[in-house]
C-alpha cells in the first residue's frame, strides 16, 4: 500500500500515525487491511474503478441504517473519501470469535428484531450493490411486483446476456408476476440486511453479532433466511 495513502489517511483521522497495516482475506472485490496505530485497531478498505466510491458509499448507507435501529450492531464508520484513484472506507475494526451456540441464539433472536422495522413500501431510498452487481431499489407498494421487477428479471436478463438462458428459458413478466403472487402472502417490508451469507456477519470476542457488507431494502423477511442458507446455513441455533 502507498504511504502517501496512510499518511492521507492519518491526517484526515487519526490523532497519531499508523504503525503497521496487514492486508486481510476476504476482501473479494475490495482490498481489505487492517491499520494499527499506537492506541487502536482500524479495518481498512480500498477499491479503485469508476465504481469504488459508489459501492463504498452505499455500504456506508446500509451499515448506518441498520446501526440506527439499534436491533444489531454494525461497525462503526470513520471515513468515506478518496486519494487520488483509490476510494476508501475505514471503519472499527471488530475482533471476531468462532461462535457458540448461545452466540447464535441470540443473533437469531437480534435478527428477528431487525425485521421488526417495517416501513409502507418496498425498497429503498438508494440503490445499492449485491457483490459487484447493480441492485435496484426502486419503491413498491407489494412485494411481488418489487421481487419480479427489481429482482428477478434483472437477474434473468443478466444471465440471458451472458448467453446462460435463451429467451425461451426466461418467463414473461405477467406469468411471474402471477405465479408469484399466488405464493406470496401479505407481508409487511421489513428492513434486511440483504446479502446475509456467512461471510457477511462476525461474532466480536464477547459474544456481540455484527453484521457487514449489507445490500439494505425493505423485503420479505424470509429473503435473509433464504440467503443465509446459499452455502450450507447457519447453526440451527440461529434459525430456532
Amino acid at each position: 500500500m502507498q504511504k502517501s495513502l496512510l499518511d492521507f489517511i492519518s491526517s484526515n483521522l487519526l490523532q497519531s500515525p499508523i504503525k503497521s497495516h496487514t492486508p486481510l482475506s476476504g476482501g473479494d472485490i475490495s482490498k481489505v487491511y487492517l491499520l494499527e496505530t499506537s492506541t487502536q485497531k482500524l479495518l481498512l478498505k480500498t477499491h479503485q474503478g469508476i465504481l469504488g466510491k459508489q459501492m463504498l458509499s452505499a455500504e456506508k448507507i446500509g451499515l448506518e441504517h441498520i446501526a440506527n435501529t439499534k436491533s444489531i450492531k454494525t461497525p462503526q464508520v470513520y471515513l468515506l473519501d478518496e486519494y487520488q484513484d483509490t476510494s476508501l472506507l475505514v471503519m472499527e475494526y471488530i475482533e471476531t470469535k468462532n461462535p457458540n451456540s448461545k452466540d447464535h441464539e441470540k443473533f437469531g433472536f437480534q435478527l428477528a428484531e431487525l425485521h421488526k422495522n417495517n416501513t409502507t413500501e418496498f425498497g429503498f431510498d438508494t440503490d445499492n450493490f449485491i457483490g459487484s452487481l447493480h441492485q435496484s431499489n426502486a419503491k413498491h407498494d407489494n412485494w411481488t411486483s418489487f421481487y419480479v421487477k427489481e429482482r428477478l428479471l434483472p437477474q434473468l436478463n443478466i444471465a440471458k446476456g451472458k448467453s446462460l438462458l435463451s429467451e425461451r428459458d426466461i418467463p414473461n413478466t405477467d406469468k411471474l408476476l402471477k405465479t408469484c403472487d399466488e405464493l406470496f402472502p401479505k407481508i409487511k417490508p421489513a428492513l434486511l440486511h440483504g446479502d446475509l451469507w456467512g461471510g457477511n456477519y462476525l461474532i466480536a470476542t464477547n459474544g456481540t453479532a455484527y453484521l457487514i457488507d449489507p445490500a439494505v431494502y425493505y423485503g420479505h423477511s424470509e429473503v435473509d433466511l433464504a440467503m443465509s442458507r446459499l452455502f450450507g446455513g447457519f447453526s440451527s441455533d440461529f434459525y430456532n
